[in-house]
This record gives C-alpha cells, sequence and structure tokens, in this order.
C-alpha cells in the first residue's frame, strides 16, 4: 500500500498529525490491509480487536497526552469499516438474478413422422446394348445425348458373309416348302386313289370268281360239266379273294402308314429347312443395333470401323424420364411407410426439394445391412436431374392428428441418455425439471404422449443447462448503456 501524504494546512492544523499518525501507526502495527479479510469477516469483534491494536501502539509512540485523540479516531475507524460490512453482508444478501428466457404453452396440432437417408438417383430403365457377333462397325446413326424409341435402328455391323448364308437357308427353305406342297396335294392322294382302285377290281374280280364257281357247282350237280370245270372255278375263286385281300391290306396300309409318313417327311424337310433360314436371319439381325427402350444414348465408346466384340457394350441407353432414388432404412421405419406415400427430395443447386412417391418397398431384408431397399419416383420430364445425383430423401411415415406439441429444443436429455425432460415455469416464477415421454418427433417439433398439459408453460429458449428453482423471467433481458445485456 502506497504511504500516506499529506500537507500542513493553515486552517485545521491537525491534519499533518493525523496524517503522520497513519503513516506511523501503518509502520508500527505491521498489519497489512490483505490481513484484515478474515477480521472484518468476523463482525463487530473483529473490528474491536483492530482498534484496540491501533490504540496500543499509537499509545507506546506518543503517550498518553494524545491517547484520548485516538480513541477518537479509532471509534471514527469503527463506524467506517462497520458500515462497510454491513453493504457487502447486504451484497452477499441480495436477491438473485432474474434469468431471461423464452417460453410458449403446448399447442394442438397435426405432425407426422419425417423419415430422411441418402440417396443416389437411378435411371428408370437401362440398356447396355451389346452384339452378339464379333464384327467391325459399318455405321453409327446416333450420337451420345441423342434421344430415341423402342426399336429404332442405332448402328449396323459389317454383314456381306452372314446376307449370303440367309440368301443360301431361304433358296433351301423355298424348296422344301415345293416339296412339302407335292407331297401334300400330289403324291400321297394318288397313292391312296391307286389303292382304292386296286381294291375296287380286286372286289370286282372275286365277286365274278364267286359267280363262276357258284354256276358250275349247279352245272355238275346236274351232270351237265365234267368236274375238272368245277375245280378250275373254285382255283380261280381262290386267287381271287387273295388278290382282294391284297387289295384291302395295301389300301389301309396306305391310309394309315404311308400317307402320314409321306406328310410327316415332307413336313420335317420343310422345317429344318425353315430353321436353317430363320438362324442365318438371326445372325444376320444381329448385326443390326436398335433400342429396346426408349430414352437418351448415354454411352459410346467406339467409332465406326472399329471391331466391336461379341458382349461388350456398344451403346448405352437410359430412361430418364423418371428417375428413382434408391435408399435404406430400418425394418421399424419401413413397417410405417405404404406404396405411393408422399416425399421429397433435396438436389444440391435446387432452392426447392422435389415431390416423389414411394415406388417400392422390398419384400425382404438386405443380408448384409438388415435393412429395407426403398424405391422413390420423381419425374424428370425436363431431364433437370442426372442419373447418379446424391441426394437427401424425406419421406412421410407416421401421422398424428390433434396431438400435443412444444418445440423441439425445448425437449432435454436426462443423465442416462435416454430419458427426456423439459423446463416448465411454476407459478412462483421458478423453472423446474418435467419428465415427457414422446412420440413422433421432426426437426421442429416434438409429440408428447405424457407429461404435460396445454396449461403448463414450457421454456423454449434459454433453458439449457440452467437448475432447477432458478427465477426466470419471460422475455428479453433488457440493454445496459454500455450496449451489453444485464
Amino acid at each position: 500500500m502506497r504511504p500516506f501524504r499529506y500537507s500542513v494546512s493553515k486552517t485545521n492544523p491537525w491534519v499533518p498529525h493525523i496524517s503522520l499518525v497513519f503513516r506511523e501507526m501503518w509502520d508500527a502495527t505491521a498489519v497489512p490491509f490483505t490481513r484484515f479479510g478474515p477480521i472484518f469477516a468476523s463482525g463487530s469483534e473483529g473490528l474491536r480487536l483492530v482498534v484496540s491494536h491501533i490504540s496500543r501502539k499509537t499509545s507506546e509512540m506518543w503517550g498518553t497526552h494524545v491517547r484520548w485523540r485516538f480513541k477518537v479516531l479509532g471509534l471514527g475507524i469503527l463506524c467506517s469499516v462497520s458500515l462497510l460490512v454491513t453493504a457487502c453482508s447486504k451484497t452477499e444478501q441480495a436477491a438473485p438474478t432474474e434469468v431471461y428466457v423464452q417460453a410458449a404453452h403446448p399447442e394442438r396440432g397435426d405432425i407426422s413422422e419425417q423419415i430422411t437417408a441418402d440417396a443416389t438417383l437411378a435411371p428408370l430403365a437401362q440398356a447396355a446394348i451389346s452384339p452378339k457377333v464379333t464384327a467391325p462397325v459399318k455405321k453409327f446413326y446416333v450420337q451420345r445425348g441423342a434421344h430415341v424409341r423402342a426399336g429404332q435402328l442405332l448402328a449396323t455391323l459389317e454383314n456381306s458373309d452372314l446376307e449370303a448364308a440367309a440368301l443360301d437357308n431361304k433358296g433351301a427353305y423355298t424348296a422344301a416348302q415345293g416339296t412339302y406342297d407335292i407331297a401334300t396335294g400330289a403324291t400321297v392322294p394318288e397313292d391312296t386313289i391307286k389303292a382304292e382302285t386296286d381294291l375296287t377290281q380286286a372286289t370286282a374280280n372275286l365277286n365274278l370268281a364267286q359267280s363262276i364257281a357258284d354256276s358250275r357247282a349247279q352245272l355238275f350237280a346236274e351232270g351237265a360239266i365234267p368236274g375238272r370245270d368245277l375245280d378250275t372255278a373254285k382255283a380261280a375263286l381262290v386267287q381271287a379273294k387273295a388278290a382282294h385281300e391284297i387289295a384291302r391290306q395295301h389300301l389301309e396300309a396306305v391310309q394309315k402308314v404311308s400317307h402320314k409318313a409321306a406328310l410327316e417327311s415332307a413336313q420335317g424337310q420343310l422345317t429344318s429347312a425353315k430353321g436353317k433360314y430363320l438362324g442365318a436371319e438371326a445372325q444376320l439381325s444381329y448385326t443390326e443395333i436398335r433400342s429396346p427402350i426408349s430414352g437418351v444414348v448415354t454411352d459410346r465408346p467406339l467409332f465406326a470401323g472399329e471391331t466391336a466384340a461379341a458382349g461388350n457394350p456398344v451403346l448405352t441407353v437410359m430412361d430418364t424420364s423418371a428417375l428413382l432414388a434408391k435408399l435404406h432404412i430400418s425394418q421399424i421405419q419401413a413397417q410405417q411407410l405404404s406404396m405411393g406415400a408422399p416425399a421429397t427430395i433435396d438436389v444440391r443447386g435446387l432452392d426447392d426439394p422435389l415431390p416423389a412417391k414411394v415406388a417400392l418397398i422390398s419384400p425382404a431384408l438386405d443380408p448384409g445391412s438388415t435393412t429395407v431397399e426403398v424405391w422413390l419416383r420423381v419425374e424428370n420430364a425436363k431431364g433437370t436431374l442426372k442419373a447418379g445425383t446424391p441426394v437427401r430423401t424425406t419421406i412421410t411415415g407416421r401421422t398424428a392428428t390433434h396431438a400435443l406439441l412444444v418445440p423441439l429444443e425445448a425437449v432435454q436429455t436426462g443423465p442416462d441418455g435416454e430419458s427426456k425432460f423439459v423446463l416448465v415455469i411454476k407459478p412462483n416464477g421458478t423453472a423446474a425439471k418435467q419428465s415427457v415421454t414422446l412420440g413422433i418427433r421432426t426437426s421442429e417439433s416434438a409429440q408428447v404422449l405424457s407429461g404435460l398439459t396445454p396449461a403448463d408453460m414450457v421454456i423454449t429458449t434459454g433453458g439449457y443447462g440452467l437448475d432447477e428453482g432458478t427465477k426466470v423471467k419471460v422475455g428479453t433481458a433488457p440493454i445496459e448503456a454500455g450496449g451489453e445485456k444485464e
């Protein structure tokens, strides 16, 4: 502490003496002010000890003729210090400062569960077109980025040898067709007619021989002819019967076996020739690359004249009229979804989210992640979106109507990491914790299933880390003259 400074005053001759006394008293007592703190805290008894100590030291230095003056001075010091202790005590016992917070009553309203996940846009359909034959590319009819329709010719391969083979097989097929027509229209009917004619003739010969034999038998009985004539007639009848039987069996064979075999043989030859012709035509058609779907050409790695290997894509076509956002969510979340449920897709670079719908919910879990794959369909008629773009998806799940809602920022987590609570304002203006059971939660609100009523006043802002029993006031803290909040 700095030493006391004084000056002689004509109006008050005691000033230099008093200043000198304080200076000498400080050096004599050797009690620095830093040690007065515990003494001040002890109350009036401590102050009495300080004054007594000072009086004793000054008496030793100045004698009894100035002792009464220092008693008066000690009394003044005692009063000053008493006032200081009283002021400090009042400051420590002052009422606690109120904390300004924002609060509101829980509200009734509708809330829907929002399921968010990252996804990548995929085309509605995609075809990597590969030739089935290895041949040089003769000509391309489209470029990358061209819009094509299903069945449109995109490219052709060199096919002179295949054209010749197809023409040869076509000739063989035509010849087989002619043979089949001859067999079914001429050969087979002629054989049948001839067999029928032979049977008719054999029947007539049999009837004639039977008549002659009967007549001669009667004449022989009358004795008009010898027995040799009767035997000749009987022999002729036997031959006629044999010829008739052979003709009948031949007709049956022609009708049942030969006719059918001839038709089958002709049909087989025709089918074989047709198969070879169609095979040659198919080989020839493989040299024409056509689009199986309508869409946009997204890849064309070769140029005309380069050899296209069988099985390697030469063109890729994507249907991007609509895109699919494929994402994976938990089984519990998937159980809350339904086909056609509304959703939104956030794409980087676009200000507003795009509407989408649930197009597919996988009936089985993914074996690796035990999640459910869900597809969202988003229309892309203008071609704004590109396949392969990463997006953020939001699907509307469960919906609760007329639910009790509080701002999500008002909900805090307990020390166990699972329980939830909010801070409410009691009628006496203090904060108190209130355990709650939550239902559906969004990025802004939370559904309260139990623990609150619409009449409760819930602290929404400024409640984090606030102890129970703290005096709070709803509003904004006033601004001091210096610009800082109180």
